[in-house]
């Protein structure tokens, strides 16, 4: 009965979360793959795993996930503290073909037929499905350069994140401080008169379950690398419109020849999250935001620290400006962003002008980072942060706005 209250109790806190934001309109984004390094050793293991499993991608990216998410490790990583790749994990991505699958995944390769299709370049792409196909069947120079402007802008931005997750163990410091509660409050009742020991037994019995949980997270990033050679060779040998057995083969021969490049790796503070909101009975959903708090705070770190992952925004409105990010996506009352006008080719391919620079207003910066509405969070029921212009001409509604980083 307990586990069925702390499953609809997360699945709760799911729905509220999922319902805070109204969607968004279309823009082109990166895609992400989001893994999960579990010490199978340490203690809590297993909730970490569950709660990483209820974490979505962060919802500026396309959700690029394979079948595999977690990747179970009985020891810790060595070097955990240093910025060089962890060669545990690059291993793992090798060994696995990852980069190939995730080609595969891009043009929905079917794994006995080698059949392919181009439905979910179309949709993240934003292309119109009639021309698009029209041009490629055509073989047109417009054609072949949607195709090198799908490779730069969509596939060739496909990250893989691994997340490196382990417990702090502040169990001891937690029952000393919960201890000094029992005595404070035993004294504190002898003095007023009255039995205080139930009501002081409770709050350190919150004190031990909850205050005491902890996590570090290392998370290395790391780009499939997809270049005009590549693309060319998959064209032309391994894309298989209809069954191929020929291409088929190709592809499974070729598996090796696709790669992920590392690009860094960032750690978490492991500062203390807030618990507030989330009582004694709930432990999956206690794991799950302090993870999922950690990871976006390195999802934060990673795009100001590497160009090539810093995601976009659509501007929702105009008067006021307001755009669907907020304290999530690290923006403080410092941020600046640059408004982007996407601007299409006449061969097909796309750009971006910067039109100016926005920052948000101080006291209206949207708290949307997970459970802010649960904990009372300042700013968690905005929906939206507003700006103010810093320069530029005219906005309108749908340009993409990127954070400026120094």
């Amino acid at each position: 009965m307990k586990t069925r209250y702390i499953l609809l109790s997360l699945a709760l806190a799911l729905s509220v979360t999922s319902n805070a934001q109204a969607p968004e309109s279309n823009y082109r984004r990166s895609s992400i793959y989001s893994l999960l390094v579990n010490h199978t050793e340490q203690k809590f293991a297993n909730e970490i795993r569950e709660a990483f499993m209820q974490i979505p991608v962060p919802d500026k990216f396309n959700d690029h996930n394979l079948s595999v998410k977690v990747l179970n490790m009985d020891k810790k990583l060595a070097g955990a503290n240093k910025e060089r790749e962890n060669p545990v994990i690059t291993q793992f991505l090798d060994d696995n073909r990852v980069a190939s699958r995730l080609v595969g995944r891009w043009f929905n390769r079917d794994y006995f037929t080698g059949q392919c299709d181009m439905e979910l370049v179309k949709e993240r792409g934003l292309y119109n499905a009639t021309e698009f196909d029209k041009q490629l069947a055509a073989r047109s120079a417009r054609g072949m350069a949607m195709l090198q402007d799908a490779g730069e802008e969509l596939i060739g931005n496909t990250f893989v994140i691994v997340n490196d997750i382990r417990y702090v163990d502040k169990e001891q410091r937690s029952k000393t401080i919960g201890g000094i509660l029992r005595v404070a409050g035993g004294l504190a009742g002898a003095f007023a008169g009255v039995n205080v020991s139930n009501l002081v037994d409770n709050v350190s019995d919150m004190v031990e379950s909850v205050k005491g949980f902890k996590v570090k997270i290392n998370t290395f990033l790391y780009r499939l690398d997809w270049n005009e050679e590549q693309a060319k060779l998959f064209y032309q040998e391994q894309y298989a419109a209809q069954p191929d057995a020929k291409k088929c083969a190709n592809f499974d021969k070729a598996r090796g020849s696709y790669h992920l490049t590392y690009v860094g790796k960032v750690e978490s503070s492991g500062g203390n999250t807030s618990f507030l909101g989330i009582n004694e009975n709930e432990p999956l959903v206690m794991v799950r935001k302090a993870c999922q708090r950690a990871i976006d705070e390195n999802v934060v770190d990673l795009q100001r620290e590497y160009e090539e992952f810093r995601t976009k925004s659509p501007l929702v409105s105009v008067e006021p400006l307001t755009a669907y990010v907020g304290m999530k996506e690290g923006v403080t009352a410092k941020s600046r962003f640059e408004v982007l006008e996407l601007v299409e080719l006449e061969n097909g391919k796309h750009k971006y002008n910067r039109v100016g620079v926005i920052e948000p207003i101080n006291n209206l910066i949207w708290d949307n980072r997970f459970m802010a509405v649960e904990e009372g969070a300042a700013g968690a029921t905005l929906g939206y942060t507003t700006f103010r212009k810093v320069s530029g001409g005219e906005f309108s509604k749908g340009m993409l706005i990127r954070e400026m980083t120094k």
